[in-house]
């Protein structure tokens, strides 16, 4: 991708999107973020980057699932920093729950956020990019395969997928390329908070895909983008993975509904267990 050109991100607050920011500042390139909020400690650590890299950066405030914010701060990013080479939506949500605990409002703001705001920034990027640029939406590994308490989740992911494909065949004519991100668990901020109330179940099953540290995920997804490759997963497992998912869908899935069993099974055992052991109270 080219030094010193132009650079727009969605979601660039943290997690991915922020670590691809701080990797093309260093590189020389003016970085337009777009988010809810920045923290005082990135804010930081982009000047470092900006400053290592002599380059430039901004910030705009936008929520992705309103259209008319996402269009106005990408068209004041243009007007200042020209038309980007690479235009990038990191922004996404996560809520993990089985379906029949799911309240309704959480599904549409994930499909809202992930799906919509996929949409949305697409819809306002279009217009500013020219020939040989690339726009690249990130889905997840889930919108491949999906997971256990993944109805709201892996329904967005497969949804953002399937833009991306069309995307690809409707701006391919224009000479602009796409890119569709599908990352398996990277230990993003985001990742963090969803543990915490995460279905167990959907813990054990993401184990078969393993996790990545966010620089790491960041360096494969940046050598993708340079490549100009159309799916990019980063790690060797989940590639693995969604290449076996496509080529024997019957026996992925029996694959997991064994492992989806035998964790139903150790979780009804472990509760027995802790319903028989007696409480123990101080003195």
């Amino acid at each position: 991708m080219t030094d010193g050109g132009h650079a727009l991100i969605s979601g660039a607050g943290s997690g991915l999107g922020f670590g691809i920011a701080l990797r093309l500042l260093r590189r020389g390139c003016r970085v337009s973020i777009l988010d809810l909020k920045l923290d005082s400690g990135r804010h930081q650590q982009l000047v470092s980057a900006a400053k290592a890299g002599k380059s430039q950066w901004q910030f705009f405030i936008a929520e992705i699932t309103e259209l008319d914010q996402v269009r106005q701060a990408i068209s004041t990013a243009v007007e200042h920093y020209g038309p980007p080479f690479l235009a990038l939506n990191c922004a996404g949500i996560l809520v993990n729950r089985a379906f029949t605990d799911l309240e309704p409002d959480d599904f549409h703001r994930v499909l809202d956020v992930n799906l919509n705001g996929s949409f949305h920034f697409a819809h306002a990027a279009l217009p500013h990019l020219q020939p040989g640029a690339r726009l690249a939406l990130v889905a997840s590994l889930a919108g491949l395969t999906s997971n256990y308490g993944y109805a709201a989740y892996g329904a967005s992911k497969f949804g953002v997928v399937g833009l991306a494909t069309t995307l690809r065949f409707e701006l391919q004519p224009q000479g602009i390329q796409v890119s569709c991100i599908c990352p398996a668990e990277i230990r993003t901020p985001m990742v963090a908070r969803e543990k915490r109330d995460a279905h167990p179940v959907s813990l054990e099953l993401r184990k078969v895909a393993g996790s990545m540290d966010v620089d790491s995920a960041c360096d494969q997804i940046l050598r993708g983008l340079d490549a100009g490759k159309w799916m990019i997963i980063p790690g060797v497992r989940p590639r693995l993975l969604a290449l076996f998912n496509r080529i024997l869908p019957g026996t992925f899935y029996r694959i997991c509904s064994l492992l989806l069993h035998r964790s139903l099974r150790r979780l009804d055992t472990n509760a027995k267990l802790q319903r028989k052991t007696p409480a123990v109270s101080g003195r």
